[in-house]
């Protein structure tokens, strides 16, 4: 006799709730975990592709693994040098530039020489707290021991967490699909495998996006001879994982920097303009039909709000899990709209539609 309806309902509530309290309570200690489980699971269907060409699990991790480490001694020794170095400059010049900024508004609308000028007092309070504040973040950040401590548990054990599930993705797939319950396990592979698609579409898809832009935007504003084009561009390229937020921040530090360091010359500001236009159109027009698609279920909107509401909740832990639980919940919504539509609750007691 199968489990009635009240009671089904009652231990998914339940589950739902020690998940949720569990994610508020451990927050940054499961942080190695989340980007373990995630990491595997960006990598799972390449280890398969490997087993189709004749490898086994292990060698297919084991190749994996390799060309992965290969590719952050890369990182490390070409590309994470220049980018700390340039956010550092970054962060101290600011408040260099806040002043060429304010003499720039003072020339131009002499209003502000006015010491009782509103706007001129706002301008001097944002300028002290940048010269008092910039360089305190870039050192607390850098100096602080739990920091890099932090830093060092990441480094070590986000690979290894990553290595083993890879390693056993597909064994530990079949062990939750056995533990489904008997009566609902075809609805739930149905859901899972819906789950998956959207996931596979914007992650995969969005993250291969994410990547190629912040290298385009990054090599061009190099190329352009932008001063920290390299922190603009991968500012750009990783927020664009928000849509629309990537292209507006990455844009508008691309083009305040390029005004102060090309002042005059127009050229090279339209240029930099251009980069980010260019990125736009690649963006919308060839990158996310091609490697997102446009029916992957996550509205911007779904997704900015997701976004907002786990990491408010769970910071940073919570922003790394909104974006496969939005997925989930719209996979979920669209299953209940559907059964609610061949409903009595919604047909009414005719079962005609109207």
């Amino acid at each position: 006799m199968a489990l009635p309806i009240k009671d089904q309902v009652r231990y998914w509530v339940v589950a739902a709730a020690a998940l949720s309290v569990s994610l508020w309570f451990l927050g940054d200690v499961i942080l190695p975990f989340v980007l373990g489980g995630a990491i595997a699971y960006l990598l799972d269907p390449i280890a398969d592709r490997l087993e189709a060409l004749g490898l086994t699990r292990a060698m297919s991790v084991a190749t994996i693994t390799i060309v992965a480490i290969l590719l952050f001694v890369i990182l490390a020794l070409l590309v994470i040098p220049t980018l700390v170095q340039q956010t550092g400059q970054l962060i101290n010049t600011a408040p260099a530039l806040f002043e060429n900024l304010q003499q720039w508004l003072t020339e131009r609308f002499p209003s502000l020489i006015d010491q009782e000028s509103m706007i001129r007092q706002q301008l001097a309070a944002t300028g002290e707290t940048i010269k008092s504040k910039g360089g305190e973040l870039l050192n607390s950040v850098l100096t602080s021991a739990m920091s890099l401590f932090n830093i060092l548990i990441l480094l070590i054990v986000v690979p290894v967490v990553t290595f083993y599930l890879l390693l056993d993705w597909d064994n530990m797939v079949a062990r939750v699909d056995e533990l489904l319950p008997r009566d609902h396990a075809p609805v739930v592979r149905q859901l899972a495998k819906q789950v998956d698609a959207t996931l596979a579409s914007f992650i995969r898809g969005q993250g291969t996006v994410c990547l190629i832009l912040g290298s385009f935007y990054a090599i061009a504003l190099m190329l352009v001879g932008l001063q920290f084009g390299l922190v603009a561009g991968a500012v750009a390229g990783a927020l664009t994982f928000i849509p629309y937020v990537g292209a507006i921040v990455g844009g508008a530090l691309s083009i305040g920097l390029a005004i102060f360091q090309f002042w005059g010359e127009w050229t090279w500001i339209a240029a930099v303009a251009g980069i980010f236009a260019v990125g736009q159109f690649l963006e919308g027009n060839v990158l996310t039909p091609k490697l997102v698609g446009s029916s992957i279920g996550l509205h911007p909107v779904w997704l900015i709000f997701a976004l907002s509401v786990f990491g408010s909740l769970f910071g940073f832990v919570g922003m790394l899990v909104a974006v496969p639980v939005a997925a989930v919940l719209g996979v979920f919504a669209r299953f209940a709209i559907a059964h609610y539509k061949e409903g009595r609750l919604y047909k009414g007691l005719s079962g005609n539609d109207e």
